[in-house]
């Protein structure tokens, strides 16, 4: 059996006795200094163990989102009309998706950039639309409308269909002859002296482009469908005529006409034509349609190479003067990647304050095209992408963005003007780790805290003490 005694021998902290200590006014100061010193340093501590660190490395790419990106954008267009506004995408592999529709929107606007109704759709592929190559040109069956008698044409007839065309275009050209072969037939079995219920007319955008842009044309040839008494909405103020998208041969057209005019008698119009007026129809006012932009919002996926994003005027079965194109805008949204929460984003940046600061580089800016129409400006916007990566320690994914540059630039064009977004994606990612710190090196530091105070405390509380006792014996040896 060990003894007692032999256990004590081993203690390390061996008790004076309380008789033989004794307290001093500088030991008691030096004790408080220390006990504020101590509490100090733990906290110190503690809010470095509890602090969020983070350290950085550059990786090769290891997206958990495959080979496809996502992109996201809200774009206005204030002079690009809905009706042929187009969303292609290409790259260097040789891929080529034209006039995106599946994930994308799009919204007239005004001037002031805000929509002016519901959302736009589309009409049929202009592709699929069946021309009358065998019809031939037989003279005017037509009537040609100017800026002054455009509104005494659409007052007077309950049915006006207006072919906007220029002498230029192909597709204008294509259209003539059975344009104005169906605008015969129809003037023989309604004939605007007697029945009335409907005309064809035309006008000439080059010699009438005040008329046009009144209209938004921006295509040639656009056959619009202006109705009496029903063009004007009662939300927002603007015209209700109709676009017509169909086959552009003989039989097409004379069958379009038909359908048009059956629900409409013959006795409403020869009221008109008597002079015996309704006030709900010959009062109706006809301001100028603010429709003239489109917002495109919606997103697209692509190949994780470099390629372009590129917003315009398209149409297979119409022409474009590129002298009248503006594709200035103002982008409200850009982004790649998924869409992150703004409260994740704010909670992020606390956390890693350098992070988020570029990923949407280009929200809230304009792009005008100040020069003259007949500049023909592609508005282009380059990007170079890179990716980051939050991983906190136990290898979760805190987040995954993608933050860019951006250089953008007019640039004269002899194409049709577009807005370009060239994008490229850089092969490495940022990768930003946490630092996890271990609870028995923060237990390690406290003690050491407190060790260390501790010690020191009593190495300076017992030079005091010697130096006092010292100068009190000087001063009783020279008292004596």
């Amino acid at each position: 059996m060990i003894s007692t005694g032999k256990i004590k021998s081993v203690d390390f902290y061996r008790k004076i006795p309380r008789d033989l200590t004794e307290a001093s006014l500088s030991g008691a100061g030096l004790s408080i200094i220390a006990a504020l010193a101590m509490m100090f340093l733990f906290g110190m501590e503690l809010n470095s163990y509890l602090a969020f660190s983070t350290s950085t490395s550059v990786i090769v790419d290891k997206s958990s989102d495959g080979d496809f990106l996502r992109i996201g954008f809200n774009i206005s267009f204030p002079a690009l009309s809905c009706e042929f506004a187009s969303v292609d995408v290409s790259d260097v592999l040789g891929t080529n998706r034209l006039n995106i529709t599946k994930t994308i929107r799009k919204f007239s606007i005004g001037p002031d950039l805000k929509p002016t109704g519901s959302e736009f759709h589309s009409g049929p592929a202009f592709h699929d639309i069946k021309h009358g190559d065998g019809d031939e040109y037989a003279g005017d069956g037509s009537v040609s409308l100017t800026a002054r008698t455009f509104e005494k044409f659409t007052h007077q007839h309950p049915i006006l269909v207006v072919n906007f065309y220029a002498p230029w275009c192909y597709w204008s050209n294509r259209l003539k002859p059975s344009w104005e072969k169906a605008a015969k037939i129809i003037r023989e079995r309604y004939d605007p002296e007697i029945d009335g219920r409907i005309l064809l007319a035309k006008v000439d955008c080059t010699e009438e482009g005040d008329l046009c842009k009144r209209n938004h044309i921006q295509g040639y040839p656009s056959i619009r469908i202006f109705r009496k008494g029903s063009d004007v909405r009662d939300d927002h103020g603007h015209h209700d005529h109709e676009s017509y998208y169909g086959d552009r041969d003989t039989d097409s057209l004379v069958k379009t006409m038909e359908t048009l005019v059956a629900p409409i008698p013959v006795e409403a119009q020869k009221l008109a034509l008597e002079g015996k007026s309704d006030n709900g129809t010959d009062n109706a006012k006809r301001p100028a349609p603010l429709t003239g932009g489109c917002r495109i919002e919606g997103y697209v996926r692509v190949k994780k190479v470099p390629g372009n994003l590129v917003i315009s005027a398209h149409s297979g079965a119409h022409s474009f003067d590129a002298s009248q194109m503006n594709m200035s805008h103002v982008i409200s949204h850009f982004s790649f990647g998924r869409m992150i929460a703004p409260k994740v984003m704010s909670d992020v940046k606390r956390l890693v304050p350098y992070l988020g600061g570029s990923h949407d580089r280009l929200n809230g800016r304009s792009f005008i095209n100040h020069r003259d129409l007949g500049a023909n400006v592609t508005i282009e916007h380059y990007l170079q992408i890179v990716k980051s990566e939050v991983i906190t320690g136990r290898n979760h994914k805190l987040i995954e963005e993608y933050e860019y540059t951006a250089h953008s630039s007019l640039v004269q064009s002899l194409q049709i003007p577009v807005a370009k977004f060239h994008f490229e994606l850089s092969p490495m990612q940022v990768l930003i780790t946490e630092n996890q710190k271990s609870f028995s090196h923060f237990i390690t530091n406290v003690c050491a805290i407190i060790g260390g105070v501790f010690t020191v405390a009593g190495i300076v509380d017992s030079i005091l003490h010697n130096t006092i006792r010292m100068m009190r014996k000087v001063e009783l040896g020279k008292n004596f």
